[in-house]
């Protein structure tokens, strides 16, 4: 299927993308913060940049969204049909990154959560809210 888009309105609705302070990241954030939680937010120092970090409990957040790092079996993680190479090769470094990223973290003997974004809903958010505790 083509893309109903010309290039340059699909340029224009890409470069829109966050990659931080996304709607669902600041769900999250609002939803813990509320429940007294203390976080910063993406340390640089860390690898992969947490989303949310919990240096007293030495706990990493990630907030994934579903389409760029390919939650498996999600709806919303499916690939483009046009430019499928282009799409295979940089999704497929996206969860290589996320790979890396969470075992450098482990390794140094932080404990790593990913919610996703289809997860960002009372039951999920409660879940991760435990988690981190």
């Amino acid at each position: 299927m083509a893309d109903h888009l010309d290039p340059a309105a699909r340029s224009k609705m890409m470069a829109k993308v966050r990659c931080r302070d996304s709607k669902p990241e600041l769900a999250v954030r609002h939803y813990l913060h509320a429940r007294g939680l203390r976080f910063r937010l993406q340390r640089k120092d860390l690898p992969g940049k947490p989303d949310l970090v919990f240096p007293s409990r030495q706990v990493a957040v990630f907030v994934h969204g579903c389409f760029w790092h390919q939650h498996p079996g999600c709806r919303r993680a499916k690939r483009p049909q046009t430019r499928a190479e282009f799409w295979r090769e940089k999704l497929d470094a996206n969860i290589t990154r996320d790979a890396a990223a969470s075992a450098a973290l482990e390794r140094a003997g932080w404990r790593t959560l990913v919610i996703w974004e289809c997860e960002i809903g009372d039951e999920g958010l409660g879940r991760l809210y435990q988690d981190i505790l």
